[in-house]
């Protein structure tokens, strides 16, 4: 057991040690650390809140801060797992707490019914991250700049009925450190023959690792958004760039327009609207409304408890990842479509690496 372990002004007790035990069995001891003191804000408990907030939590941040002015409602419980079935009526952050709070009692969990637009910059420079989740566009561009001016790591998602997305930005210069296999260097045989000894590739030790470290430019959120798409270079990447970057346009819009998002009650009038929502964007993008078929309305009404867990892992993994300084990546696009023979979700990630928008014309 590892006893008391100070560095720094952090100290690892007892408990905490058998707390983390597997965790800092993977990634050390230092990065545990590291992860224990981050402050975490996050804004949004609904279903994909209330998954980032359980990983979050488990994983050993210091605080966590649970931001939500919204009321608790039959529709939000649905996939908020934090929230007890009583409490409708309530503030959906502190109707959470009780049950997040008793995940790990050594995260310093806090509740703040404040709404989020209404908070002054400054509150948001404690965080050392800041993870948005159900907020609008205008104000997840206004966060993501201030926190991009103040170094401080911005992640972003959503979950619209089978489809889910996140985004993070980490600023210009992101170091991190990756681990790679370790090459071994071949013993070299004497050869007979007058030419020497044969020439022999590295080989890789699956049983050996080794730490690199590397450094990663990210792009803003507004950047991300804003893609110019009569440009070549964008015109020569839109078939690589998924269709459902432009959903999410979509999506952000009526959001945006309605104040809130499709809700399956209201599904005809809604289907409708999305679909107009959608020629309008596109049309302001000069791209053919086709992009998106006409039955995409089918497939991104309310949040589904299955496809929290996939994007709210992923998000949250995210976040940890960069509190323990390993290799993070920046545009997740998850379209998760329903299996029609079994109850089966295929998942689609679009990963990049050195360039985190490499795969957006920017």
């Amino acid at each position: 057991m590892i006893d008391m372990i100070e560095k720094e002004d952090s100290i690892i007790s007892e408990e905490e040690a058998a707390q983390y035990d597997r965790q800092i069995r993977l990634w050390g001891l230092d990065a545990q650390k590291r992860l224990r003191g981050s402050r975490v804000l996050l804004v949004g408990l609904r279903g994909l809140g209330a998954e980032v907030a359980k990983n979050l939590i488990l994983a050993g941040v210091k605080g966590l801060t649970l931001l939500d002015h919204e009321q608790v409602t039959e529709e939000s419980c649905r996939a908020q797992f934090l929230i007890p079935v009583s409490a409708q009526g309530q503030n959906r952050a502190q109707a959470s707490l009780e049950r997040a709070q008793y995940l790990n009692p050594m995260v310093a969990v806090k509740a703040d019914t404040d709404r989020v637009e209404e908070k002054p910059d400054e509150f948001f420079l404690q965080f050392d991250a800041v993870c948005l989740t159900g907020c609008s566009r205008d104000l997840m561009i206004r966060v993501d700049q201030l926190c991009s001016q103040n170094n401080i790591k911005v992640f972003c998602g959503d979950v619209f009925g089978y489809h889910g997305y996140m985004f993070s930005d980490l600023g210009l210069e992101h170091n991190y450190v990756e681990e790679k296999p370790k090459a071994v260097k071949p013993k070299t045989e004497e050869s007979n023959e007058h030419d020497g000894p044969e020439a022999k590739k590295p080989k890789v030790d699956p049983s050996e690792t080794t730490m690199i470290k590397k450094t990663a430019s990210f792009c803003c959120l507004k950047d991300a958004l804003e893609v110019d798409w009569t440009s070549e270079k964008a015109k020569s990447s839109l078939k690589r760039t998924p269709v459902d970057y432009f959903l999410l346009h979509v999506l952000l819009k009526f959001r945006t327009d309605k104040g809130r998002d499709p809700n399956p009650e209201s599904f005809a009038e809604d289907s409708t609207l999305l679909r107009q929502i959608r020629d309008d964007v596109l049309e302001a993008m000069t791209l053919s409304s086709e992009l998106l078929p006409h039955d995409f309305v089918s497939y991104c009404f309310s949040e589904m408890a299955p496809v929290c867990a996939v994007v709210g892992g992923v998000l949250g993994q995210e976040v940890v990842k960069v509190g323990i300084h390993f290799v993070s990546r920046s545009l997740m696009l998850m379209p998760l479509r329903w299996a029609p023979t079994d109850f089966v979700i295929v998942l689609q990630i679009h990963l990049v690496s050195e360039n985190p928008c490499s795969d957006l014309p920017l």
